[in-house]
């Protein structure tokens, strides 16, 4: 039997899919990640944007095309904003999970598909629930520790999708970990800030994983995280990666809090200056929202200068997508879309100028690279700190030290480092 598992969105689905097909192998299936024809299908939806929705709606009906008779199960946070939107897409659509208990797709294929289909089927998942482990890639390995979020930022829906926050026993979380063979591998959940069992956070979990041979980096994390104590857990883990993708969405403290962010910028600051004096050569890169609603000329000004002041690697700028069901799509009437593109390109111009003064402080110096893909004759890798570098010829999979030569195309190009 032949099985494709089809993922949108972000890298938790990503994972949560990784585990669906572990589970699809142990029942007999051969398992596809892409678009082909096959006897199940399982898409893993994302609804973080209406885009985003809509390639989900698409992604089915896809399906449907590669084999009307094909059996259909849709999971994940479109779904379970919509399931009916899926149920329409013909009666192969054997059954709408939603997004918080992902075994459920494994449940209903280990019980075949004797009945009638069973429709919208979504159930609340209130402690989180262990899935199969996926599979363990050999250069980037990705677990998940966490799920949901208690954040209700007022423009992000997906609280109202995934539910509250819950999280993995520090043994679980840190045996998968230590147990890893990738060369990296990256800590990841909905909000791992959140992350907490019993009495222990992620700071006992890293020193839990502090011996672990495969190079430790954190997925997005959030200003409370930032305290003395996780830094200097941080400076016990023997293989940690120095990147912190700190979320701020906006550098002007009224949209901050018209967004629900619960910090101010100079809060932000501090915790960016805590992780430098931590960890002098660190990455740190961000994500934000232009042009919500709430955002004048003066407040996205206010988003130019922090990106300068923060000394950002790399910024992730996104034009604000209006979500049905957010208290900002109900308060907040949209700003003009030529004006956030517009804000979006200069923001972008003025990251590009910060990060190249972050790259340029490393030329000449030297960094482990982590070797990913070989193509047009440069083996292509990240560095502890993020770094994108380029070496010219194929490398093996394995980490290497490299001497930062120059800036190059988005990155660096390096040379290795002989013993």
């Amino acid at each position: 039997m032949k099985a494709v598992v089809y993922t949108l969105g972000c890298k938790v689905n990503d994972v949560e899919s990784g585990s669906i097909i572990r589970g699809l192998e142990a029942l007999g299936y051969t398992v596809s990640r892409e678009m082909e024809e096959a006897d199940l299908y399982i898409v893993n939806t994302c609804a973080v944007t209406a885009e985003a929705e809509r390639k989900s709606r698409q992604t089915v009906g896809k399906a449907v095309r590669q084999n009307p008779n094909a059996k259909i199960i849709v999971c994940g946070c479109a779904s379970e904003k919509t399931p009916s939107a899926f149920l329409e897409k013909g009666a192969t659509v054997y059954a709408v999970t939603g997004a918080q208990r992902k075994n459920k797709a494994l449940e209903i294929v280990r019980a075949g598909f004797e009945n009638e289909p069973l429709g919208v089927c979504i159930e609340e998942e209130k402690i989180y629930e262990e899935m199969p482990l996926p599979e363990c890639l050999k250069t980037r390995n990705f677990v998940k520790i966490q799920d949901g979020c208690n954040r209700f930022c007022s423009y992000c829906v997906i609280p109202y999708l995934r539910g509250r926050s819950r999280s993995r026993r520090v043994e679980s979380a840190a045996k998968e970990i230590l147990e890893s063979t990738a060369q990296e591998t990256v800590v990841t959940g909905i909000d791992i800030s959140e992350y907490k069992d019993g009495e222990k956070d992620l700071a006992d979990l890293m020193l839990a994983v502090k011996d672990a041979q495969t190079r430790i980096r954190l997925g997005s994390i959030e200003v409370s995280l930032i305290t003395p104590r996780f830094l200097e857990a941080l400076k016990q883990v023997k293989n940690f990666a120095p990147q912190f993708h700190l979320s701020l969405q906006s550098g002007s403290d009224s949209v901050l809090k018209s967004m629900n962010r619960r910090y101010t910028r100079a809060e932000y600051l501090e915790k960016c200056k805590m992780i430098y004096q931590a960890f002098p050569n660190a990455a740190i890169t961000t994500d934000v929202i232009v042009g919500f609603p709430t955002e004048t000329e003066e407040d996205f000004c206010q988003s130019l200068q922090i990106v300068k002041e923060a000394g950002f690697a790399q910024i992730h700028a996104f034009p604000y997508s209006p979500r049905e069901g957010t208290n900002a799509f109900k308060k907040y009437k949209e700003l003009p879309f030529a004006l956030k593109k517009e804000r979006v390109e200069r923001l972008l111009e003025t990251g590009a100028k910060v990060k190249k003064e972050y790259l340029e402080r490393f030329v000449g110096r030297v960094l482990t690279m982590v070797p990913e893909n070989c193509i047009e004759g440069y083996t292509e890798g990240y560095t502890e700190n993020y770094i994108r570098v380029y070496v010219k010829g194929e490398m093996e999979k394995t980490p290497i030290r490299v001497r930062i030569q120059r800036l190059f195309k988005d990155g660096a190009e390096g040379k290795i480092e002989k013993e």
